[in-house]
């Protein structure tokens, strides 16, 4: 077992792998961490019985929401609680959080203000499996480690080799690929998470349709079930079994119950509807992979560190220049450290220009 952590401006891609097969996967961003874990004293702002609830407010305007069920009795504004944040801000809500783990709540005194940070990926991953190595390929991530993990780093000129490199590469697809010929189209909605599976063409069983696609759904399934761990895929999940019958599909509960066990959130199966429809549902904690991908952030962090890729080809140590719309030029700015990340990967400078003909999030590269 081996934890890997390749580095690129801005952002860290952390994988647990076993041989050559990936177990989990996760981005870590250190300047814009998911909050999960997050110590704050708060303030409360207001309850609101018919959410079931109360808001907290943090810290720089951002407010996160205290269910009732965490037991934090009656409250009254301006309250002073001891809070810790349970759910990331994700489609479009925000945080979420907890009295878990705290003996006192009210023992606050203070503005509102965040009081320690949550472990990031590398840190759970290294406390779950306390006796894999830690592989890096950038000294600088150390430096962002707890001591107590030091001792556990192994420094590669590649922290990922080729096969994790594709399995990380594939998470961003919506097809999956799948044993027997099979696959998959993994659909996020704002409402849950649609996924169809597909029997293709290339099963050259000769038993009754029904018995043979019966049997290639359930090989399937184990691969396309972790699928959700790797992408974090979370709250409703529905699963749309490729070419049996309603009667059928229920025969499928067995395989599905057994490949969500090895998923550490443990998912619940709730059954197959009318329509024949697997239902699943897996807690909400950090943002999905896909959300993280697909935000301005996400495109510009991958951007660049395929630029870097890029410039270790190159023969010549040239500058290269980001030009940039004026929220990409914006965010540069804000997180000088991506930068200074991109220049010690690189080995060469990085420029950064505001361009008047670029849309706001929009950017290019020019090598001088």
């Amino acid at each position: 077992m081996l934890i890997r952590v390749a580095s690129g401006p801005g952002e860290m891609r952390v994988a647990l792998t076993d041989g050559d097969r990936l177990l989990d996967y996760a981005l870590w961003r250190p300047d814009l961490p998911d909050g999960v874990g997050d110590l704050y004293r708060g303030r409360v702002n207001a309850h609101v019985p018919a959410l079931g609830g109360t808001f907290i407010d943090l810290t720089d305007g951002q407010t996160g929401f205290l269910p009732d069920s965490e037991g934090a009795g009656p409250v009254t504004q301006g309250t002073a609680l001891l809070v810790r944040v349970s759910r990331s801000a994700q489609g479009g809500k925000g945080v979420r959080l907890s009295l878990r783990g705290i003996p006192d709540p009210r023992a606050a005194d203070g503005p509102p203000a965040l009081l320690s940070r949550g472990a990031g990926p590398v840190e759970r991953l290294a406390a779950r499996w306390p006796e894999a190595p830690i592989v890096i390929d950038d000294p600088a991530v150390g430096a962002r480690l707890p001591e107590g993990l030091h001792a556990r780093l192994e420094r590669h000129p590649l922290a990922f080799d080729a096969e994790t490199e594709v399995a990380a590469e594939s998470l961003s697809d919506p097809n999956v690929a799948l044993p027997g010929g099979m696959s998959a189209t993994i659909t996020p909605t704002p409402a849950l998470v649609a996924i169809d599976m597909d029997g293709g063409h290339a099963s050259m069983d000769r038993r009754p349709k029904q018995t043979a696609q019966f049997a290639a759904n359930r090989a399937a399934l184990p691969d396309l079930l972790h699928q959700l761990r790797l992408r974090n895929l979370s709250g409703a999940i529905v699963l749309d079994a490729a070419g049996l019958a309603v009667r059928k599909r229920r025969a499928l509960a067995e395989p599905i119950e057994q490949a969500l066990a090895a998923d550490p959130l443990r998912p619940r199966f709730l059954g197959i509807s009318a329509l024949g429809l697997a239902e699943i549902v897996r807690p909400r904690i950090h943002p999905p992979l896909h959300e993280l991908l697909d935000s301005v952030t996400g495109r510009l962090l991958r951007s660049l560190r395929q630029e870097v890729r890029a410039c270790r080809g190159m023969q010549a140590p040239r500058p290269v220049t980001l030009h940039g719309g004026c929220d990409i030029v914006r965010l540069m700015r804000t997180f000088p450290g991506w930068g200074e990340d991109f220049t010690r990967l690189a080995a060469r400078p990085l420029r950064i220009v505001i361009a008047p003909d670029l849309p706001p999030t929009g950017w290019r590269y020019d090598h001088d």
